[in-house]
Formats: structure tokens, C-alpha cells, sequence
């Protein structure tokens, strides 16, 4: 009868034991499941703005190899880059459609990390690479970036 008791009490530990582990593994998998419904949105607008950057760097060489003159597009990136007005119609929306971005504040604060375009010092200085120019130099860059 003891035996009986104590095999009963054993089974009955035994499967509270595997109940146990069985939540701990579903709370690590529904703690692991919240932190990438959190991550992945953010992870994923990351990815977008870093192949949009690309697509801009694409966009020049084709167009280099389209009018088969860089030193045109350097010059129309030149001249985009001294533009300051800032344009009413242009949002978060359609930023992506414009050569530079047009929300110049935007711009000014924003790392390189959240833009949606290259900087203009950066895709001329690619587009010098083409040609087999050195980059800007430092004042030059300075110029058409505004600092000076």
C-alpha cells in the first residue's frame, strides 16, 4: 500500500517537474517572440534606408553611363547641394523620390545612418572614382556640404 502511495506521489511530482519546464521554455520562447516583434520593424527600416542609399549610388553611375558625362552630373550635384529653400509639398513620403532630400532641417541633424540619400560630398566623390579622380579636397567638400 505504501509502495502504491509512494509510486502515485512519484508520478505525480514527476509530471508537475515536466509542467515546469515546459512553462520556462514557453516563457523564454514568448520573451524571445516580443523582443523581435519589437527589433524586426526597426532592423527592417535600417535595411530600407541602407538600399535606398544604394539605389541613389546606382542611379549616378547609370546615369554616367547613360550620358557618358560625370562631369555634368557632378557639376547638377553641385549645384543641387548649394540649393537651400526648402520645398512645402515634399514629406517622409515622397523624400525618397527627390535627387537630395529635400527636408533640408532634416538633413542637417540627421546622421548618415537614418537618411534616405547618400551626402552630395559622397556620391560626387563616387562619381569621381569613376573617372579616376581623387576625391574632393577638404575645402572643396566643406563648400558643398555648407559648412563654409
Amino acid at each position: 500500500m505504501f509502495g502504491a502511495m509512494a509510486g502515485q506521489l512519484e508520478s505525480t511530482l514527476g509530471a508537475l517537474d515536466e509542467r515546469r519546464l515546459l512553462n520556462g521554455i514557453y516563457l523564454v520562447r514568448m520573451s524571445i517572440a516580443i523582443a523581435l516583434a519589437i527589433l524586426a520593424p526597426i532592423i527592417a527600416r535600417f535595411i530600407q534606408l541602407a538600399v535606398s542609399r544604394q539605389r541613389e549610388y546606382l542611379a549616378d553611375a547609370s546615369a554616367v553611363e547613360l550620358t557618358r558625362n560625370p562631369y555634368g552630373l557632378e557639376r547638377a550635384l553641385a549645384k543641387i547641394s548649394g540649393d537651400t529653400e526648402v520645398l512645402e509639398v515634399a514629406n517622409r513620403g515622397t523624400q525618397h523620390m527627390y535627387f537630395t532630400n529635400p527636408i533640408k532641417k532634416f538633413e542637417e541633424r540627421s546622421s548618415n545612418l537614418f537618411s534616405t540619400h547618400p551626402a552630395i560630398v559622397d556620391r560626387i566623390n563616387r562619381l569621381r572614382e569613376l573617372t579616376g579622380e581623387g576625391p574632393l579636397s577638404a575645402p572643396e567638400a566643406a563648400t558643398l556640404a555648407g559648412l563654409e
